[in-house]
């Protein structure tokens, strides 16, 4: 075999710290090694290009390259060894700058272990065989989970694309958070009547199956080729004959039952529709609420209903798609503000979050978009923000920003000028973080022009006295305590991970970080790609988002699954488990332990036997780890392969 050795300056990231022309010397002296040289920036095209030029005329049939993760640049060499004529897997990339140069500064230690590093390589190469991809149909559907904004735009973008798309909410309608937004910044205007023509064209566009009321039950399959079962829950009425009239509603002697969409700062009916613009616009009947299933009596949205929609025996479905690519697009929930006892939540009926003083100042909202506290339905005069209520906090578990909180609150605060003009408003703030696109001059025309009184600080504490509420705080700019009566104090909760997110992570098969957003494939090169091949990220299911940012982000997954579709079949990773049938005992611990259902038993001989189902596999080699016979492993990463990375570092 003759490999060639290619050592990476990186400019003077690995320059910097690591004697590149020492590692190139010393690695010609590494068994089979023909050729070892240094360059400035192996992944340009001149970089590639030498390595192209050196496979072609020393006639090199194994390459090394040591330079930064392969997580970055591993399919740019793997690309550039087969232009020259090399199979891909004849290359092998040692770190030597996150690992090496980036964690060190001693020059003379970074260079032996960057040479170690470069043995290890040099001998897992020597043991290398070409492995080669199959290739396989895709079905050309895509699965979108989430119906807000994010959801709404990729699933748009795909229809437009040509290609079908089932879009699933949960919700009984369609439009996340944004639908209970009365504004949006930095342009203040209404949210419905930039969301309202998009979940029309979702409900009109013939390449769309809108599924509400509906949840993922579980995925098998693999990339191009899911298998998807959805639960459908029971709605009590039959959505072919409701025409969204509203009788039931009109009629309905149970008023009281819990309204979620006006985040329960109100109350509904135990059937209703959640939102004039609601898409689709077909009636739920709620059954914690309703008579008739609490006490077998009333019964009066049957007797009204003019299509004889209403069914009292609806039963759970179970619906089965079939898809080639999958859109996680599920969104955030808003912080439990409960949690901060010291702020009163949930004992105080004035102190509330955010989002629930944005449905006060909704239209559509239980107060008809005027303003009054809960507790007494007075028009408030002294309104107090308090900023990251459930962010940058981590006695509370939740250190991150989340992002777009300083906006909305002054996007309130103007609002709050324009329904109340005597009115006055204070806003305790830890930081200003407002780096979007006309974001900062947002904020500083609540100040400056709407009179907002920011106030550099953390509160304390807020309790009740008489009427009014006392919010106690820190002017840490003048260095002194603040306290100041409020009318209503509005909290502005942070967001978090939305209810159940762990849960579908693992029936996708993706990751999720510890506060439970989900984990894209390369924060900067896959931003809406996950480790697993198909399914894709949109909006703030992967972190904190403000509307823009979601869109955006919806449109890119979207791009990601049409040039996914662009191929009439896919090609595999050959990259898996391969199981050693005279080796295997059958005992089926790779088959318990695999998190993909990638292995399967078989008879074999009349014997029990494991086989891996190659197009489901993802090569992540826990069933490797997992055989006590060594009959499972995982090509490119063999026992022998690693074993030969031990032994060139341990030698002595």
């Amino acid at each position: 075999m003759r490999i060639g050795v290619f050592v990476c300056h990186c400019g003077s990231n690995i320059e910097g710290t690591v004697d590149t022309a020492a590692v190139a010397r010393a690695a010609l002296g590494f068994p089979e090694v023909a050729l070892a040289t240094d360059a400035m920036y192996t992944c340009s095209e001149p970089g590639q290009d030498a390595i192209v030029q050196a496979i072609r005329e020393k006639g090199l049939s194994g390459i090394v390259v040591a330079s930064c993760s392969p997580r970055m640049h591993e399919n740019t060499f793997r690309r550039a060894v087969e232009r020259a004529g090399l199979n891909r897997y004849m290359f092998e990339m040692a770190n030597i700058r996150e690992h090496v140069s980036w964690i060190g500064k001693d020059r003379e230690a970074n260079t032996n272990k960057a040479t170690e590093l470069v043995r290890m390589a040099v001998e897992k190469l020597r043991r290398n065989t070409p492995l080669f991809s199959n290739k396989f149909d895709v079905t050309k559907r895509v699965l979108v989970i989430g119906g807000g904004v994010a959801g709404i735009q990729a699933a748009l973008d795909c229809a437009e694309g040509g290609k079908e798309v089932v879009l699933v909410e949960r919700e009984s309608s369609i439009g996340g958070k944004m639908a209970k937004l009365d504004k949006t910044f930095p342009t203040v205007d209404c949210s419905s009547c930039i969301l309202g023509p998009k979940m029309v064209d979702v409900a009109q566009h013939p390449n769309i199956k809108l599924l509400a009321c509906t949840e993922l039950k579980s995925v098998g399959g693999y990339v191009g080729n899911f298998q998807v079962e959805l639960r459908k829950k029971a709605t009590y009425v039959d959505w072919t004959k409701c025409t969204g009239c509203g009788q039931c509603m009109e009629k309905c002697p149970s008023k009281k039952s819990e309204d979620r969409f006006n985040e329960r700062i109100g109350v509904t009916t135990a059937i209703n529709i959640p939102f004039p613009q609601a898409i689709p616009k077909k009636a739920v009947i709620d059954p914690a609420s309703c008579r008739h299933f609490l006490k077998g009596k009333c019964g009066v949205c049957a007797k009204v209903c003019p299509t004889g929609a209403i069914d009292y025996e609806m039963k759970e479905e179970v619906l089965t798609e079939q898809v080639g690519a999958i859109i996680a697009a599920t969104g955030y929930d808003v912080f439990d503000i409960s949690k901060i006892g010291e702020y009163g939540a949930g004992r105080y009926p004035d102190v509330i979050t955010s989002l629930q003083y944005e449905r006060l100042l909704s239209a559509s909202g239980p107060t008809g978009g005027h303003i009054k506290r809960p507790s007494d339905g007075a028009e408030p005069k002294t309104i107090v923000f308090v900023q990251c209520v459930g962010s940058r906090d981590k006695s509370l578990g939740r250190p991150y920003c989340s992002g777009f909180c300083c906006m909305y609150t002054a996007k309130q605060a103007i609002l709050t000028r324009d329904h109340i003009p005597d009115s006055q408003v204070f806003v305790f703030y830890m930081d200003i973080r407002a780096p979007g696109k006309l974001y900062d001059e947002f904020t500083r025309r609540a100040m400056e022009e709407y009179g907002a009184r920011y106030i550099r600080g953390r509160v304390a504490m807020v309790y009740p006295q008489g009427s009014k509420y006392i919010v106690r705080g820190a002017d840490t700019l003048l260095g002194t305590n603040v306290e100041i009566e409020a009318d209503l104090v509005v909290l502005a909760a942070g967001a978090e991970a939305a209810a159940g997110a762990p849960a579908l992570a693992e029936k996708l098969r993706i990751s999720y970080d510890p506060y439970g957003f989900f984990v894209e494939s390369h924060p900067k090169l896959r931003p809406v790609e996950t480790n697993t091949a198909g399914v894709y990220l949109a909006g703030s299911c992967q972190g904190p988002k403000d509307i823009p940012s979601s869109v955006a982000q919806g449109s890119a997954a979207a791009a990601k699954v049409l040039a996914l579709f662009s191929k009439d079949k896919l090609e595999s990773d050959p990259q898996i488990s391969r199981v050693d049938i005279k080796r295997c005992v059958g005992c089926g611990k790779c088959i318990l332990t695999c998190p993909y259902g990638a292995i399967k038993k078989i008879d074999f001989r009349g014997e029990p036997k494991a086989e891996v189902v190659a197009t489901v596999c993802q090569g992540c080699g826990i069933c490797t780890s997992t055989c006590p016979q060594g009959a499972a492993q995982l090509a490119h990463f063999t026992d022998d392969q690693i074993l030969a990375e031990v032994n060139a570092l341990c030698r002595f």
